[in-house]
């Protein structure tokens, strides 16, 4: 933890220092004229470099995966500086600035943040939260600032209409829950399911996904709902209730690292031994599910697009061993990652180049046309039967993933419940 905490220190260090020489010449930049007058380029941007926004949780219970956000993007593109940069459609090459600013995932600050940013940098991408996201995401629009590639599985953010200057990152949360409703209802078996999830859009999505999956299986009962505040500290009351349920399966929408320990825990306490769906972003095996003792259930599940460095599935895999490298190397983050949003940061990052690349004039505007027309890219670290995808309107640049089961370990990839 202490390496993680200096790491991020570094990457705040490092990023604030690079400020002071990006938001001198971020609004004029020499960008008109090297397009010979054809286009203004935009705040953020020069000849040579462009900077990128991140407001993330950098500490409170939530650290750990907002860290890294920061770091796989910041070692994606140190390993593109220290090669010489990124060559965009312009013909020109620069090299990528990040500055990310800790909101400890409070939307207020995530906001503050926000308005601290938006003039010094050309887009703001990565950052973690469904609250801390929508919290600047009105004003994002007004000021016409792209927010994409963000961290968040709300439908709002890939929709065109109602949002356009941003775009998702990670699968929506109706497609995760939609993928385990799918899986129990094509058990064949009958299942008692009992619900908690978080009282917002993120615990709702993922309800909605999974009640649309079961709907109409006679052999699935939802049997007990409630709810949980993503402020409270236990959720001891609601784990009692739901274990005396008789339910054989539950269905947790938890986005709060210590609550989800916990709640394994409680269960173990209870005795009460269902099993378990969680979401893709609180279903780490060594942050969550060792601490939790989750091997004393019969099976926990998760979904996934992202290769784990962490799996023996992996040891020598290409992709893994050059981000494992570059995390290291260039983002200071030496730990073997606990956390997923690493690997999805670290693909955020070859989202952008792909964006990059496209670009063939240095505006804001140009570069979401850019990144709206990216599809079938097999980005370095995604698993057999995923890509991005960012021209479907209404899903987030990933919408596909495949279900898997802990083994004690890691994740093994699975077609059938049980």
């Amino acid at each position: 933890m202490n390496l993680r905490k200096r790491s991020v220190l570094g990457i705040v260090a490092l990023t604030s220092a690079l400020a002071l020489t990006v938001v001198g010449c971020s609004r004029g930049g020499g960008g008109s004229d090297a397009t010979g007058g054809a286009a203004a380029a935009s705040p953020g941007i020069t000849d040579t470099s462009i900077s990128l926004g991140i407001t993330t949780p950098l500490s409170g219970g939530t650290a750990g995966p907002g860290t890294c956000t920061v770091a796989g993007v910041t070692a994606y593109f140190g390993a593109k500086n220290a090669e010489g940069g990124v060559k965009f459609g312009d013909g020109k090459t620069r090299k990528v600035d990040i500055k990310a600013l800790d909101d400890a995932y409070d939307p207020q600050k995530a906001k503050a943040n926000y308005d601290q940013l938006k003039d010094s940098v050309f887009a703001m991408t990565a950052g973690l939260g469904t609250p801390t996201n929508r919290a600047y995401r009105e004003a994002a629009i007004a000021d016409e600032v792209p927010q994409v590639l963000v961290m968040t599985g709300d439908p709002i953010f890939s929709e065109t209409n109602e949002s356009p200057w941003q775009l998702g990152f990670v699968p929506i949360y109706q497609n995760e829950g939609e993928a385990f409703g799918k899986l129990l209802a094509a058990s064949g078996e009958n299942h008692k399911v009992a619900v908690l999830y978080q009282n917002d859009d993120y615990g709702e999505g993922y309800l909605e996904g999974f009640k649309s999956a079961v709907e109409g299986a006679s052999n699935i009962e939802i049997v007990k709902e409630l709810t949980y505040e993503a402020t409270d500290t236990t959720v001891d009351a609601q784990l009692t209730e739901l274990a005396s349920s008789g339910a054989d399966v539950f269905f947790n929408a938890m986005s709060i690292t210590p609550l989800v320990i916990s709640s394994l825990q409680k269960a173990q306490q209870l005795g009460w031994s269902p099993s378990w769906f969680l979401p893709s972003n609180t279903s780490s095996p060594t942050a969550i599910l060792q601490p939790g003792n989750a091997g004393a259930f019969p099976g926990v599940y998760s979904v996934s697009f992202s290769k784990a460095p962490a799996s023996p599935a992996f040891a020598d895999d290409e992709d893994v061993q050059t981000f494992l490298t570059d995390l290291k190397q260039y983002a200071d983050y030496q730990d073997m990652p606990a956390f997923p949003h690493c690997m999805w940061s670290f693909m955020v990052g070859a989202t952008l180049e792909q964006a990059f690349e496209k670009m063939t004039e240095p505006t804001r505007e140009n570069f979401m046309e850019a990144l709206r027309s990216i599809s079938d890219f097999q980005a370095p670290l995604m698993l057999d039967g995923t890509a991005v995808d960012t021209t479907v309107d209404g899903q987030p640049a990933v919408s596909s993933v495949v279900v898997q089961k802990y083994n004690g370990q890691g994740y093994t990839t699975v077609e059938s419940f049980g």
